[in-house]
């Protein structure tokens, strides 16, 4: 029988984030080799993981990364199943350090294949589903490159958006985040009007003009006031068209011009939990 000493105990936990008394039992259990340890508290993971795969995780952490040079960002969810798990500052690291990660990954498949000390960051996260007991996935993975990437974290970790605009600017920081609090709040379906799916709008416009019969409209009139409403439409739903939150006298694209006359928002992502 080995002699499993404290400082191998905290090996352990250091290399894989496991409980003491898991990291012993697994030591002793792999009679003190370390590699056999880790692999049991895998294989652990493993049967914890199938045990509970059909459970919803819709709980957990919303991060965003961007690069030094600030011309792409990543934005991932890290889910487990309770808010006091996702909660815990562990957890949060975890996937800050796989949201850091995914930075070098275009693809989540990518990311899951890719190396995280030693083992895949699939295996990490299987591992980490024996040592805390509940079901923990990568669920959403976001890329957004550009000419100028911000990024915004709501406070929690319950939403995390990424926004690119045409220009690296003076003020450029600033108006990306605001700009990211925004899609934030206010959740827009899309950029603007070309981004809107057109089975969208084929169903709004049903929806309307179904709306007007039933006030009395005469046919004759439904196509235009339809597309006063689809209007309102993009207005409420479309990001550079929604009304600034932090001054409701303009619009997204308005608020971005006066940061710079030229500047437009090209692109964004959102990813939440719940």
């Amino acid at each position: 029988m080995a002699n499993i000493t404290a400082a191998d105990v905290n090996k352990l936990r250091t290399a894989t984030g496991a409980g003491m008394m898991d990291c012993k039992k697994a030591l002793v259990e792999a009679d003190g080799d370390f590699d056999l340890a880790i692999e049991n508290l895998r294989k652990k993971g493993q049967k914890v993981a199938a045990n509970r795969s059909d459970r919803e995780s819709t709980e957990g952490a919303a991060i965003t990364v961007v690069n030094a040079d600030k011309t792409a960002g990543v934005a991932i969810t890290l889910n487990c199943e309770t808010d006091f798990v996702g909660k815990n500052d562990s957890f949060v690291k975890l996937a800050s350090d796989l949201a850091n990660q995914a930075l070098n990954y275009a693809t989540k498949e990518e990311l899951l294949a890719s190396d995280y000390n030693g083992m895949t960051v699939a295996d990490k996260l299987i591992e980490q589903t024996g040592v805390i007991g509940e079901k923990i996935e990568i669920g959403s993975f976001e890329r957004l490159e550009g000419a100028f990437i911000g990024s915004y974290i709501h406070a929690g970790n319950k939403i995390a958006v990424l926004t690119s605009l045409s220009a690296n600017v003076d003020g450029a920081e600033e108006a990306s985040r605001n700009v990211a609090m925004q899609a934030a709040a206010m959740n827009p379906i899309a950029l603007n009007e070309d981004g809107v799916d057109a089975a969208i709008i084929e169903k709004e416009i049903e929806i309307a003009k179904e709306q007007l019969r039933a006030e009395g409209k005469p046919e004759a009139m439904l196509d235009n006031i339809s597309k006063g409403k689809i209007q309102r439409f993009y207005k409420d739903n479309t990001l550079v068209n929604q009304d600034y939150i932090k001054d409701g006298s303009m619009n997204v694209a308005g608020y971005v011009k006066t940061v710079n006359a030229d500047l437009t928002v090209t692109g964004f992502k959102r990813v939440s939990l719940g």
